[in-house]
């Protein structure tokens, strides 16, 4: 007796139609498994490079050149029509109530002139900063030196010319 064997279509459709069945049924791992790494390669990445912009301009003083980009006192700048705080730092005002604190607040925006026209640097915020209550946007800002990240706001605390801001600092008293 002959045994009676269904059609035989061509192998590699059979093929084609077994290997599609078992991606139908991988599908849902995969986009677990692409969720999964796109989430550790973010989660490598530092918080601030999300929303970081790379800022080239060149900076002056305010009110000594007209360049579209200049330092205000020793913690804030414009940039264009924007005016920006920058944050992890208290620097001395300019119009402090001594004259210590006066000198030092501009040392202060010179050292932070100093280190914005050093070269290429990094401003978080992304498109939408925070604001404080004189409408100027908190930004942090930093740049990359030899693979490591060098914060403006560490080096102005390291110079003396600022205080840090931090909820575990404590008050740099200017006037003596």
């Amino acid at each position: 007796m002959a045994v009676i064997r269904p059609p035989q279509f061509d192998r590699k459709w059979q093929r084609q139609r077994r290997w599609s069945a078992r991606s139908r049924a991988l599908r849902p791992w995969l986009v677990v498994a692409a969720i999964i790494g796109v989430s550790l390669w973010l989660s490598g990445m530092p918080t601030s490079l999300r929303n970081a912009t790379l800022t080239e301009a060149k900076f002056s003083l305010c009110g000594v050149h007209d360049t579209g980009a200049c330092v205000i006192d020793g913690d804030t700048i414009a940039y264009g029509d924007r005016r920006i705080r920058l944050t992890g730092f208290d620097a001395p005002e300019l119009d402090g109530t001594c004259e210590d604190e006066r000198l030092k607040a501009r040392e202060a925006r010179g050292a932070l002139l100093a280190w914005l026209n050093r070269g290429p640097f990094y401003i978080d915020g992304g498109d939408d900063p925070a604001h404080d209550k004189y409408g100027r946007e908190l930004r942090a800002a930093w740049r990359v030196t030899g693979g490591r990240d060098e914060w403006l706001s560490e080096e102005m605390v390291a110079q003396g010319l600022a205080e840090d801001s931090s909820w575990a600092s404590s008050r740099v008293e200017w006037c003596r």
